[in-house]
C-alpha cells in the first residue's frame, strides 16, 4: 500500500498538488493571454503606424501632383517617381546602401530599356569617356593590346602597335605582365592592367615582364596613339594579292586605309582582298571615308529617319580610281558599318562578297551628350544599301558562300575563306556562288 501511495505522490502530489497546479495553470494562462493581447497591440499600432504612414507619404504627393497639374509645375509621372523613392527611403530594408545617384542612373537606364531597342543606350560620363575614346580610335598609352593566357590565367602581350612605344622597347607578343611600376599583376584583369598601364602621354611607366621564364625589365614612355582599325599586306606567292583588313570604323580609319592602300599598290598588287570579318561596324563618317576610295560615283547608302520632314539623307561617292579585282570577306559578326561598305560594293558590281550571311543591322544611331558629361545613343531611323536593299534582321547575302574551317585552321593554320578567296581571285573554283545556285 505504501508503494501504490509513494507512486501515485510522486505522479502529481495527491490532492494538494492538484490544486497546487490547477492555481498555477490558471496563473500561467493568464499571464499568457496578457503577454499575448500586448503583443497583438504592439503588432496592431505598428501595423496602423505603417498604414498611417504610408497613406501620409500617399496622400502629400497625390495632393502634390494634384496641385502640381494645376500649376503645371510638375507632371503625375514626376510626382510618382518621388512618392515611389518615399517609399524606399520608408520601407526598403537595404535603402541606406543605394544612394541618390545610383538611383538616378538606374532611373535614365531604365527609360532607354523601355524602348527595347538593343542600340538605344544611357552612358554614365565615365561610360560616356570610354564610348568616345573609343570610337576617336585614339589614347595614352604604350601601343599594345593586352589580353590572357589561356594556360596559366596571366595578362599577357597579344599584339604591338607599329611604330609604336612598346615595340621601340622590344616588347612582343606573349610576354606576361609581372609587375605594372612595382605593382605585381599576375592575377589582375586585362582591364586592370590596361588601366594601370595607360596614363599622360610623356610619362613613363615600368614593366616587369615574364619572357621565356626569365624576367624582362623596361621602362616605357607613354604616347598618344592610333589603335590601329586596319592591317595591310602582300600574300606571298599568290600573284601579287594585297591583304587588308578593317577590324572596326574609327576616325582613324580612313588614313590608315589610304596609307595602306598606297603601300600596297607601290608594292605591285594587281587583286585585293578587303576582310570585314568580325568588324562590329562603327562611325558613318569613317565607313563613307574608305568606301570613297572605291565606289564608283552615287551613293554610298541612305538613312530614312523618323521624321518625313528630314526626307532621305542621302551618302554619295564623287567616284574613286579604283579597278583592281575585289573580294570582300564577310561573317555573321560583319555588322553595321562594314554591311554598309559591303552592300555598296556589291550593288555597285566592283567586287565579290565571299564568306556567309553578315549579322543583320540595318539602322543608325546619333550620340548626345547630356550637360552633366552623360550621354544617350538612339536609334534615329533604318539605312538602305546603295542599290536600296532593306538588310535590317536579314544582313548581306554573300555572292559566294564559303564556311569557315576551324578544324582545318587548328590542325594547319590554314584559314579556309582566305583561301578561298585567294583561289577565286586566281580564276579558281573556290565555295559555292549562290547567284548561280539560286538560277538553277
Amino acid at each position: 500500500m505504501s508503494d501504490s501511495n509513494s507512486y501515485y505522490d510522486f505522479e502529481d502530489g495527491g490532492p494538494r498538488g492538484r490544486e497546487e497546479k490547477k492555481e498555477q495553470f490558471w496563473k500561467g494562462l493568464s499571464i499568457g493571454l496578457a503577454v499575448a493581447a500586448a503583443v497583438a497591440l504592439i503588432l496592431t499600432v505598428m501595423n496602423v503606424q505603417t498604414s498611417l504612414k504610408a497613406r501620409k507619404i500617399r496622400d502629400y504627393y497625390e495632393g502634390q501632383a494634384q496641385s502640381g497639374e494645376d500649376s503645371g509645375e510638375e507632371s503625375a509621372r514626376d510626382q510618382k517617381i518621388r512618392l515611389l523613392e518615399q517609399y524606399i527611403d520608408a520601407y526598403y530594408y537595404k535603402s541606406e546602401e543605394v544612394d541618390q545617384g545610383e538611383r538616378a542612373e538606374g532611373l535614365y537606364r531604365g527609360l532607354l530599356e523601355a524602348l527595347e531597342d538593343p542600340y538605344s543606350v544611357y552612358y554614365s560620363p565615365e561610360e560616356f569617356t570610354a564610348l568616345n575614346s573609343e570610337l576617336s580610335g585614339s589614347y595614352s598609352g604604350i601601343g599594345a593590346y593586352i589580353g590572357m593566357d589561356t594556360d596559366t590565367g596571366a595578362p599577357m602581350i597579344t599584339g604591338v602597335f607599329r611604330e609604336s612605344p612598346a615595340m621601340a622597347a622590344g616588347l612582343d607578343n606573349g610576354d606576361i605582365f609581372y609587375e605594372v611600376d612595382g605593382t605585381n599583376v599576375t592575377d589582375s584583369t586585362t582591364d586592370e592592367v590596361a588601366a594601370l598601364v595607360r596614363g599622360e602621354a610623356g610619362t613613363s611607366v615600368h614593366l616587369k615582364m615574364l619572357r621565356k621564364g626569365e624576367f624582362l625589365e623596361v621602362d616605357v614612355e607613354r604616347r598618344e596613339l592610333d589603335v590601329p582599325t586596319v592591317e595591310w599586306s602582300m600574300l606571298e606567292e599568290e600573284g601579287q594579292i594585297g591583304y587588308m583588313q578593317i577590324t572596326q570604323f574609327t576616325q582613324t580609319t580612313e588614313p590608315q586605309f589610304e596609307k595602306g592602300l598606297q603601300e600596297l599598290r607601290d608594292a605591285g598588287m594587281e587583286k585585293m582582298i578587303l576582310d570585314l570579318r568580325g568588324n562590329p561596324g562603327g562611325t558613318v563618317t569613317a565607313v563613307v571615308g574608305v568606301a570613297r576610295k572605291i565606289l564608283p560615283k552615287g551613293l554610298v547608302f541612305y538613312v530614312e529617319a523618323k521624321s518625313p520632314a528630314a526626307g532621305k539623307e542621302e551618302y554619295t561617292c564623287p567616284g574613286a580610281d579604283f579597278d583592281i579585282p575585289l573580294v570582300v570577306l564577310v561573317n555573321g559578326y560583319s555588322a553595321s558599318a562594314s554591311e554598309i561598305l559591303s552592300g555598296a560594293i556589291q550593288d555597285a558590281g566592283v567586287g565579290t562578297v565571299m564568306g556567309t550571311q553578315t549579322f543583320g543591322k540595318g539602322v543608325v544611331q546619333t550620340v548626345f551628350e547630356l550637360e552633366d558629361g552623360s550621354g544617350v545613343k538612339l536609334t534615329i531611323g533604318k539605312y538602305f544599301t546603295r542599290g536600296g536593299q532593306d538588310i535590317n534582321e536579314k544582313g548581306i547575302t554573300p555572292d559566294v558562300l564559303s564556311e569557315y574551317d576551324p578544324d582545318l585552321y587548328e590542325k594547319e593554320g590554314t584559314d579556309s575563306q582566305l583561301r578561298d578567296a585567294v583561289d577565286y581571285l586566281n580564276g579558281k573554283a573556290a565555295g559555292k556562288e549562290l547567284n548561280a545556285a539560286m538560277a538553277s
